[in-house]
């Protein structure tokens, strides 16, 4: 029993909880991130490199089997039909997305410590105990009378 008990104990813990409330925003930013980057961001960099598409940049590595009906320019197709392919193109399109998702983890990192800066109020001075203030009435008291 003291096995489940342990478990209970780590599985509660506000560290575990927040890991995984953390996972689960993160894999819904990460779908809003792949789509930035592949609905918006890839098309303007196609634009600007000359109708370059990273999605369909690969390197076949196998041969194409006899039974092939699709383009064989085509990342997609090739893969669904078993050919080996490097699609490079898809790496480079997913390193995008990594360096954005940093980028924006950053980014809110940043502000939520600054609000955390920003909220946390300076600590009042803690109020002297009596006896301490007792005693030094009866330091002053002692420095001030004349000693014989």
């Amino acid at each position: 029993m003291s096995m489940i008990q342990e478990f209970k104990s780590f599985a509660l813990k506000g560290n575990v909880m927040d890991l995984a409330v953390g996972v689960i925003i993160g894999g819904a930013f990460s779908t809003i991130v792949n789509s930035i980057v592949k609905d918006l961001i890839m098309p303007v960099v196609g634009l600007v490199t000359g109708g370059l598409d990273f999605s369909n940049m690969f390197i076949k590595l196998g041969n194409i089997p006899p039974t092939f009906k699709g383009n064989p320019d085509s990342y997609k197709d090739l893969q669904t039909a078993g050919v080996a392919v490097f699609g490079y193109g898809s790496f480079i399109t997913v390193l995008i997305n990594f360096i954005i998702l940093a980028f924006i983890i950053f980014l809110m990192v940043k502000f939520i410590n600054k609000l955390r800066r920003t909220e946390e109020p300076a600590p009042e001075p803690a109020a002297t105990p009596e006896d301490v203030l007792l005693l030094r009435e009866i330091r002053d008291s002692l420095k001030a009378s004349p000693r014989v």
